[in-house]
């Protein structure tokens, strides 16, 4: 596994750990309602995956990206699939959508070629 994907998945364990051990009901439900979300369901997991990775794109969040690129690798994404998301978030979120693509591009190879 490549260190830009090493040091990603291990700071988001820490900080998680670190923000469920302080017990806060409302916090702890939330993350439990996105686990839930992500489960397999009418639509299969691949595709809730597939559009969090668009909405996250669409928002411009940096680790929301990565986060659903890992879980699209784990899924079996091919680039092909990818690239079709990279260009709806595009043409949803405009052009400033661009050097967000560009990370998540980084990422995507990162995590094919490790």
């Amino acid at each position: 596994m490549s260190q830009l994907v090493e040091e990603f998945d291990a700071y988001r364990s820490k900080m998680n750990e670190v923000i469920l051990g302080k017990q806060n009901l409302v916090i702890n439900r939330l993350f439990n309602l996105d686990t839930n979300t992500y489960a397999e369901g009418t639509l299969p997991v691949k595709t809730k995956e597939l559009l969090g990775l668009v909405a996250s794109m669409v928002l411009r969040c940096d680790d929301c990206i990565k986060y659903h690129l890992g879980k699209c690798h784990e899924q079996g994404v091919s680039t092909q699939e990818i690239y079709e998301v990279f260009a709806v978030a595009n043409i949803v979120g405009g052009t400033i959508v661009i050097p967000h693509t560009r990370r998540a591009a980084e990422y995507w190879e990162e995590l094919i070629n490790s």
